[in-house]
């Protein structure tokens, strides 16, 4: 097993574990913040689902006068198309697929993986998830955006135009303007896929209702009875 894995919070369910989420948080926030959520998602007590809340690795952030800090890659500008680092967007994208391979070793079929994701970790999230080998059970992109679209096309797996994409964005974002989010929804399309599309009344954050339809979501994709 790859000893050389990113640091994790994980939360283990009260009996063996069948399925996975892997949740990636924002800039600047680690593993710990998305961790609190799981209570709140209000799944069954029976459900056999491990949460990994992986932390970013620290590096400097151009947008930010170059300060250390947790970021899955470097912003070098920050206009509303955004201009990223695409070597360490990869490198993150690798170490996300690492996590996804540790979860088979561990008995969780690839379809029985969700990999979520949450503003910078949303971005890992598409262009780890889309390019997957193997179909996952779900991805999850929450106020959040497509990088990178020339690195995704390139590395996108166009074999599982099935695969369950829900999408979710603040309609008074203004830190990942919507039209980032709906962007990555037509790509989506334009690729094959059939992503969903949510929005809310809130800001760059997620709501009550929003983490009640995760909930649902994620009962739906995994097959959780209620």
């Amino acid at each position: 097993m790859n000893t050389n894995l990113l640091p994790c919070v994980e939360v283990e369910p009260l009996k063996q574990a069948d399925a996975t989420v892997i949740w990636l948080h924002g800039l600047g926030a680690d593993g710990h913040d998305f961790a609190g959520i799981v209570p709140a998602l209000n799944l069954p007590d029976d459900a056999a689902v491990r949460f990994i809340f992986p932390h970013a690795p620290e590096r400097p952030v151009t947008v930010n006068n170059g300060w250390v800090m947790r970021a899955w890659y470097d912003i070098l500008e920050m206009n509303i198309s955004r201009k990223v680092d695409t070597d360490s967007l990869l490198e993150s994208s690798g170490q996300v697929s690492a996590l996804i391979r540790r979860e088979t070793e561990r008995g969780i079929l690839p379809e029985r993986i969700v990999l979520a994701g949450f503003s910078q970790g949303g971005a890992v999230a598409y262009q780890a998830g889309l390019a997957y080998p193997q179909r996952l059970a779900g991805i999850l992109a929450l106020s959040t955006y497509v990088p990178c679209e020339q690195s995704l096309r390139a590395s996108v797996n166009l074999s599982h135009p099935d695969l369950p994409v829900m999408i979710a964005h603040g309609s008074r974002d203004d830190v990942v303007p919507p039209q980032l989010g709906e962007s990555a929804r037509e790509l989506l399309t334009a690729l094959g896929y059939t992503p969903q599309w949510r929005t809310y009344p809130i800001d760059h954050s997620v709501s009550a209702e929003e983490v009640e339809m995760i909930s649902d979501w994620l009962k739906s994709i995994l097959n959780i009875e209620a």
